[in-house]
């Protein structure tokens, strides 16, 4: 028989240890002063939506679809306002009765290291989007100048008022989530049901005490308060188990109101994971496509040409190279398909920092051919090294009408 609150907590501190890791390690992070999103490995520039849209699109389908098919589940055991809230409330339970004959000195103590817990997850939260360094760097010299600065204040502040004060009512007051989640469940959605149609109930009300939204299961398993984590669950069959009861308690996890013991799929949940499917699909392909080296090229038409003294025609072109890798790279122009032309650049290969973008500007030349054709059309090649990546940029060479 599962404890439903063991295995709860043991979520909470793998839920507590991932957000404590992720900004660290930038599986998953936006750094707004650099405008760069992280994501599993990729650098991703804020200039990249197509594989931002599809990672954020992808992220909102995965919340839909597990909460039509395992409802409010996040609630109870992924949620970092029900992990931390129950972690401040059993912070407080513990000072409170260990300083039982110091009252005073046990709210001192609590307050105390909750605002010492609050300067710490300000931190972290923060840290998916400024570079962690940076922000620690800050945090030292008490910076409450700058964005990140007064954005850490007021986390810090916001998040003290939460754990001391708020922390549940948050649920059944302002989050969101409660209410999207009426609309999201079905017959068949993960819900806590109780059933007792032989009136085995004893009224002995631990599922009630031990509830951390203080409601009663028993009235209905739709009750917006409840995040159906299951301690009502471990409750009941202490109860009865205390008793010799030959059977379980009478609460359980089921799969809809009905009492559904298996998950079933029909056209809702098929639908949902095919799109789940396309998006994940859709951020696949783009992460595989992707260029770690970004090169742009753009005729000049300020002026369509220019006649050399000696005599040559040249044309000017402007370059831009964004380096989105974490590594120097360099960038070969060549010429195809424009005979006798010459690439004039002041160096070739050029050599691009590890998350670099430079500008440059840059001429082609060829010969002024009499009766030739007044717009010529080439390819301008840009080959990555070490990366072996190869862009190719259909171009036009424009050559004065005298000349033909």
């Amino acid at each position: 028989m599962t404890n439903w609150h063991r295995l709860r907590k043991r979520v909470h501190l793998i839920c507590f240890l991932i957000f404590l890791l992720l900004p660290f390690s930038n599986v998953v992070r936006f750094d707004i002063p650099r405008q760069r999103f992280y994501f599993f490995g990729h650098e991703l520039w804020i200039n990249e939506f197509g594989i931002i849209f599809f990672t954020l699109m992808f992220l909102m389908f995965v919340v839909i679809a597990a909460s039509v098919v395992f409802g409010r589940v996040y609630c109870g055991y992924l949620c970092p306002q029900m992990i931390f809230s129950e972690a401040s409330a059993a912070i407080e339970k513990r000072l409170r009765r260990w300083l039982r004959p110091r009252a005073p000195v046990a709210s001192a103590a609590f307050y105390s290291s909750l605002a010492l817990a609050s300067v710490f997850l300000a931190f972290v939260f923060i840290s998916y989007f400024v570079e962690p360094r940076d922000l620690i760097r800050r945090l030292f010299s008490l910076d409450i100048r700058t964005a990140a600065g007064i954005s850490g204040a007021a986390v810090t502040l916001l998040t003290f008022l939460d754990f001391a004060f708020v922390r549940l009512h948050f649920c059944t007051t302002v989050c969101p989530y409660g209410y999207l989640q009426g609309m999201l469940s079905d017959s068949g959605t993960l819900l806590v049901r109780y059933s007792d149609p032989k009136a085995d109930c004893i009224e002995c009300q631990k599922c009630v005490r031990d509830c951390p939204m203080d409601i009663d299961i028993r009235k209905s398993p739709f009750q917006i308060e409840c995040v159906h984590c299951g301690e009502c669950i471990d409750s009941c069959d202490t109860i009865l188990g205390r008793l010799k009861t030959p059977k379980r308690g009478l609460i359980r996890y089921s799969w809809g109101a009905e009492g559904g013991r298996r998950f079933s799929f029909d056209a809702k949940r098929i639908i949902l994971l095919l799109v789940v499917m396309f998006y994940a699909g859709g951020l696949f392909t783009a992460l595989a496509m992707r260029h770690a080296v970004l090169v742009r090229v753009t005729a000049d038409r300020a002026t369509l040409y220019r006649t050399g003294t000696d005599g040559r025609i040249y044309n000017h072109f402007r370059y831009s190279i964004a380096n989105r890798s974490r590594n120097a790279e360099q960038v070969v122009f060549s010429l195809r398909q424009l005979p006798a032309a010459t690439l004039l650049l002041p160096r070739n290969p050029i050599s691009v920092a590890p998350g670099a973008t430079i500008t440059g500007e840059f001429d082609i030349s060829a010969p002024a051919r009499r009766g030739g054709e007044f717009v010529t059309h080439f390819n301008l090649s840009a080959s990555t090294i070490p990366d072996g990546q190869t862009d190719i940029f259909p171009m036009t060479f424009i050559c004065p009408a005298e000349a033909q």
